[in-house]
This record gives structure tokens, sequence and C-alpha cells, in this order.
């Protein structure tokens, strides 16, 4: 059987794979080869399993659909939770999923129809038509700029790549007992900052919108209260739910004092110019310039009164600690742009001396091993190679990458859980003291 040669861009395949949860995609069906046909299409296409495919216009559009069912011809409507569409906005893929109680598709013997709404090589031509919908809810000017002149369509297999593969032995060891939670627990509860002028250390968190930052803290205030609680605004948005500069303390249970440290929430990081957080603004908040509540401005980073910049903020006000949150779900999906921005932040905050961590969050979602059992984390080679790979992209230390799983849909705490967010506190403070360390060294000298 000849092997013909894909038209997609291998930097786009990589990030459809990644959308995939870390796939392989085999060439099936190319119909500049085999033919703008149904018959043909079926012939190459049908009892292949998930496939996926993408079409290509004379606009330079690259887009598609997935299905997770088999092609055959049953005539039958599809029901599909995991069919979506996709476009590309810049190198992401923008993923469009089915709407609820919609069919995803119809199993005939014509070119594939996505929602009897979007139908690819219509009447065997490289022609695309948009029949109407409510199948998938599609902005048709993003998604292909309006032009249905198709220059190619092409048809893959996806076949998963093993998620589930065992180390022999753990790659890092943690105690999985009630005991060790009341370790950290006790241990955290009874730092106290070196620095006799700092009664708490101060954590910046910084990350990609989506990332976690929030959930995190709400998942540390949880622990510590004893019940889930919601007091960040945590959710799904395609922007950043946080708008300004918060700090939250985290207490001893409800009646109980404030615990020695507090976290700093940020506006997410987007890798558009004059979105997200900007670079200054970071700079601003290290150096403890930026008070609580400050309404982030992405177009006109703070400026500081120029009297009180003048004096610098003190050893209490500064950051101790800079925490990165990255989605364990999305690393191979991270933009250039997004790493250059972090390699940008990450050299800033080396210049301030601050100590920085990487927490990977979601790694749940990342790999079905760790799903089925979060005590799989730390055997999972899968979750190491992602802890290899953000330590490479990111610049920093294999041992600085900590994975977690914030909490999210649950109503009770877990054991496994509570230590694996308990250990990344106990790790930010011990990097924190590092911190202090330094700054009473440099005070003696």
């Amino acid at each position: 059987m000849t092997k013909h040669t894909s038209k997609l861009p291998e930097e786009k395949k990589k990030q459809l794979c990644a959308l995939l949860g870390d796939v392989d995609l085999t060439l099936l069906y190319k119909a500049s080869v085999h033919g703008y046909n149904g018959a043909a299409f079926h012939k190459l296409c049908d009892h292949q399993g998930p496939t996926l495919l993408v079409a290509y216009n004379n606009s330079g559009y690259i887009f598609g659909g997935y299905t997770s069912k088999d092609y055959t011809q049953s005539g039958q409507y599809v029901t599909d939770k995991e069919a979506f569409l996709f476009y590309y906005q810049g190198q992401i893929p923008v993923c469009i999923k089915i709407n609820s109680g919609q069919y995803a598709r119809i199993d005939d013997s014509v070119w594939p129809t996505f929602g009897q709404q979007l139908h690819f090589c219509y009447n065997n031509q490289p022609t695309l038509y948009n029949q109407g919908g409510n199948a998938f809810t599609i902005n048709t000017a993003l998604m292909y700029g309006n032009n249905t002149n198709l220059t190619e369509c092409e048809v893959f297999k996806i076949e998963k790549m093993s998620q589930a593969s065992v180390e022999e032995k753990p790659w890092r060891n943690i105690a999985w007992k009630d005991e060790r939670r009341e370790e950290l627990v006790k241990s955290i509860k009874n730092y106290k900052p070196m620095a006799s002028s700092v009664n708490r250390a101060r954590i910046l968190m910084i990350g990609p919108v989506g990332a976690g930052k929030s959930s995190f803290f709400n998942s540390i205030n949880s622990i510590f209260m004893g019940r889930m609680t919601n007091k960040a605004m945590a959710g799904t948005s395609g922007t950043s739910l946080t708008t300004q500069f918060r700090t939250y303390p985290v207490k001893d249970g409800r009646e109980g004092k404030p615990l020695p440290f507090v976290l700093c929430d940020t506006m997410g990081l987007e890798e558009q110019t004059g979105a997200g957080l900007d670079i200054e603004d970071i700079s601003s908040i290290i150096q403890g310039l930026i008070p609580d509540r400050y309404q982030f401005n992405p177009m006109v980073p703070f400026h500081p009164d120029e009297q009180k910049s003048s004096r610098p903020s003190s050893l209490q006000q500064k950051i101790h600690c800079v925490v990165y949150m990255i989605d364990s779900t999305k690393i191979s999906l991270m933009s250039s742009k997004l790493e250059e921005k972090l390699a940008a932040i990450r050299k800033k905050v080396n210049s301030l001396s601050v100590p920085q961590i990487v927490l990977m969050t979601k790694v749940d979602e990342a790999c079905p091993l760790v799903e089925e059992d979060l005590q799989n984390v730390y055997v999972s080679s899968y979750i190491k190679s992602k802890v290899q790979e953000v330590s490479s992209r990111l610049g920093v230390p294999v041992s600085c990458v900590l994975p977690v799983k914030n909490y999210s849909q649950e109503l009770e705490l877990n054991l496994s859980c509570d230590l694996l967010l308990l250990t990344a506190v106990q790790q930010m403070l011990n990097f924190a003291e590092d911190y202090l360390d330094d700054a009473a060294d440099a005070n003696v000298a």
C-alpha cells in the first residue's frame, strides 16, 4: 500500500495530537489522491474507530472535525458526546464541542456531515456546505474565513499512545498515610519565618488562564477549613476570571488564627500582546508595590506613586516565592508566544532573586492511570515525562516541578489530594525561607 504524505504542518499536527490526549495520527484518506468521492472515503475509513477529518481551503485555513464513533454506513443518527469541530487561532487549535442533546452526525454513505450542519466535500466536490443548525455553535468567519472552496481533505485514524505504563518503582517517594498528612498540616501551621520583620510568607501564583491558580487557593483553604470552600472565583472561562491582585490569607479553621502564609492571586497570562497580566505588573507585585484589590489593566501597566516608589518596600510586603501553575493537559499545546512570555517572566523573577516552583495541575485529567487512582501519580511514566517536559520548556529543575490535583467537583476532602497539595505548600514555604535567609544575610553584609 502506497504511503501518502499529509499536508498538515508538523507543528499543527503536534498540537492536534495533544488536543486529543497525546495520540498518533495515521493518514487513511487524502481526497487529492483518492478522489472527492463518498464511496472511496468509506472504503478506506469505515470501521477504523475514532477519526479526525482535516480540511484545507484556498485562503489558508485549516479546520475539521473529530468523531469517536466508527463510520459504518448504517443510516442511523449517531450520538457522540466526544465529537467536536476545530479550527486554528494562530498556532493553537480551538475546539467547538457538540451541543448537549444534539446528534453528532448521520452515519450514511456520503462524505461526513457534522451535526447535519457542516457538509465536507459536498456532492463529491471540493466544496464545504454549511446547512446551519444547532449541533455546533460555529463562527464561520473564524473557522474557515467564509471560504468554502477546499484544496484538500484528509482523514486520520486516531491511535492512543499508552499513558498507562508504570515505572518499576516510584520516581518520587511519598507516604500515602493519614500520619503524613497530619505531619504536613502541623509543620505548615507551626512555620515561622526566619526574618523577625516578616510574620507570613507571601507566595505569588502566576499562570495561563484556566491553569488553576484560584482553584489552588480554594483547595488549600478547604483543607484547613475541613470542608469545601469557594472563596476565590474559579471557573473555565476563556479569559481570566481574576482581574484584580488579591492576597488570600488562609485560616486554621473557621475561628482559627491566620496561618503563616498568604497566597497572592493575579490575572491569568495570555499570549496576545495587551491581554492578560503584564510582565511589568509582575515586577511591581514582587517588589511589594501593588496593593490588594488593585484592578489590572492589560493595556496600561501599574505605575507606582513616585514618592512611594522611591522608598523600598519592606521585606514583609515583598513576594518571597513565585509559583507557576501549568495545566498538565495543555503542556504540549503551549504556544511559542506563551512560552516566550513565561521565559521573560522567569528572567525578571531571577533578576529579583526570588525562588520559583512549578505546579502541574489537573494530573488526573492528563493520565488515565492517575484518574483511576491519584496515588499512581509517582509511578506513572506519562506524568514523569510531562514533569520532564515542563522542566525543559520552562527551564526549571525537575525537582521544582510538582504534580497536584485541585479540588473541583468533589464534595468531600480526599487524603491523596490533600497530600499532594500540602506537599506543594510545604515546598513553597521551604523556598520562601531560602529567600528570607538570603535577605537576612544581605542585610548583615
